[in-house]
């Protein structure tokens, strides 16, 4: 262990082949966990149909994950401090492929959620990780480039998740989800060793906060299994659901003042005192929040109302990523010439247009038009992670990076999580409204509903079926109200986030010069 009073040098950047492989090895790690994150969703129905259970039940293989994660991510500073970023970054890599070989060899459900919770906090301290050990790679003015660097598997990775973990459940079979990070997590793991062992960070023995921990569990637990089962148990009107609400809230309230007061807090919520810290992770976790509840969206839309397959459904996606690979290093190598607050704005901007090109789909849309707003938003998605992490981090000494990190991560993943529940809960009850609205226009006195019944009931239909393809016709257009009206509000809510960015005070010597800080 370090004394704490002897001063911590940082090491020098790397340089040649070493950068290079440093980058690989940290970006697979990355690749490989928030890959997980996603991969399992298409691979449900197969999963709980192998293992016995009902759809409702196998969603439990995504909730444990998301849960243990959450729990995880926060602690990374704390964990640091007594392990060292390197021991720590590596011990999480190789926990992580066992615990995803024994999610492939799990002979029944129960082994498999048990197994998948594990995966999801050993998962946890790695990406924040990542990204400070990268930032630690590079020199001060190429700081941006290595944020541009992990960028780029961080948003790739959620869209390929579901097109992958398809193709493999569809053509080999659904442990090969996980067993595909076992190979990856060696790469990474021996590249690690490798590369960084020589570069580990001072640690120092600091007391276990077991009260801030047991608070921290209770209510991010309580919090994400709400979010997580709320669509499905029907929000507030469930006693299960207010009972974790009730906890999540008061379990939150009593977690603040304890930190508060404790002098070696597990979450170092002293951050929050830094402008910079508070509005840059405030405009990530909401933009971030709002983007990945419009992704949910509009596969689903497409799948159950636009009669494309899965297979139709990704490819529509798959561009998202090819403006963002081919931009994320421009911005990398110019945020340190141009003011992040610009760059975010911009990304916000293009997000919001997005958004209010897709609010005007209708259901003769094609494929094409469909497409072109997911191809522009590789521009958003290039824009967005880079600028905001270097205001996030601004400013911060090389000990507090790490905790940082976690927090930052903690709240763009919790705030992911309610995206997607905000998002589903919104677009039902508002087809469900426009339902109502729409089926009042089906009357004897409609010219058209008259005309349509007609139409039906001449081609041999049934005075059921008529009505059964009435309210299918209804519905589709009821759910593409419903999407138009997300979209639209989304579009908006991105345009009134741009204050927030800029809420944060100028980085001063260059954008990525105070990012990189933690570096040397």
């Amino acid at each position: 262990m370090s004394s704490p009073s002897t001063p911590y040098v940082p090491p020098a950047p790397l340089e040649g082949a070493a950068r290079v492989w440093g980058t690989l090895a940290l970006s697979a790690a990355t690749f490989m966990n928030v890959l997980d994150s996603s991969i399992a969703n298409v691979s449900l129905p197969a999963i709980s149909g192998d293992l016995g259970v009902s759809p409702t039940q196998g969603t439990w293989v995504i909730t444990s994950f998301g849960v243990a994660n959450a729990i995880a991510v926060p602690l990374t500073g704390f964990l640091t401090q007594r392990i060292g970023q390197v021991r720590l970054f590596m011990a999480s890599i190789i926990l992580f492929v066992i615990s995803s070989w024994l999610c492939g060899l799990a002979p029944n459900m129960t082994m498999l959620i048990a197994f998948r919770a594990l995966q999801g906090f050993v998962a946890g301290p790695m990406i924040p990780l990542s990204q400070t050990l990268l930032l630690s790679s590079y020199p001060r003015a190429k700081a941006g480039l290595a944020m541009a660097m992990w960028s780029m598997t961080t948003l790739v990775a959620p869209v390929m998740g579901p097109l992958l973990g398809g193709w493999i459940t569809d053509n080999i079979s659904w442990p090969w989800i996980f067993y595909i990070n076992i190979p990856v997590g060696l790469m990474a793991a021996g590249l690690t060793l490798g590369i960084y062992r020589k570069r580990e960070s001072p640690t120092r023995k600091v007391p276990i906060d077991t009260i801030g921990l047991a608070l921290l569990v209770l209510w991010v637990g309580s919090l994400q299994l709400m979010l997580d089962k709320g669509k499905e148990l029907d929000w507030f009107h469930s006693a299960q659901i207010i009972t974790l609400a009730v906890v999540a809230v008061v379990g939150f309230a009593f977690f603040l003042v304890w930190e508060l007061t404790e002098k070696h807090p597990v979450v170092d919520l002293s951050l929050f005192r830094r402008r910079n810290f508070w509005s840059g992770t405030l405009a990530t976790a909401v933009g971030y929040g709002l983007f990945f509840g419009n992704v949910v969206i509009l596969p689903l839309w497409l799948q159950q109302f636009m009669g494309y397959t899965a297979t139709q459904a990704g490819m529509v996606l798959a561009p998202v990523g090819l403006l963002a690979i081919v931009l994320s290093p421009m911005v990398g190598l110019t945020v340190g010439r141009v003011d992040p607050r610009r760059y975010a704005t911009l990304s916000f901007v293009v997000f919001a247009l997005i958004l209010w090109m897709r609010s005007r789909f209708n259901t003769q849309t094609d494929f094409t038009t469909i497409m072109i707003p997911t191809l522009i938003q590789g521009v958003a998605m290039a824009f967005f992670f880079i600028p905001l992490v270097t205001i996030t981090l601004s400013g911060l000494t090389p000990d507090r990076i790490p905790a940082a990190s976690g927090l930052s991560n903690f709240a763009r993943i919790t705030a992911g999580a309610m995206g997607t529940s905000i998002a589903t809960t919104l677009w039902e009850d508002r087809a469900t409204l426009h339902h109502v609205q729409l089926a009042e226009a089906v009357n004897q006195g409609s010219h058209a509903a008259s005309h349509t019944m007609g139409v039906l009931a001449g081609a041999g239909f049934s005075p059921e079926q008529v009505l059964a393809q009435i309210n299918r016709l209804v519905d589709q257009q009821a759910f593409m109200l419903a999407t138009a009206d997300l979209f639209y509000g989304s579009a908006l809510l991105f345009l009134l986030l741009v204050p927030v960015i800029w809420l944060a005070r100028p980085v001063r010597g260059g954008a990525g010069a105070d990012a990189a800080a933690g570096a040397h």
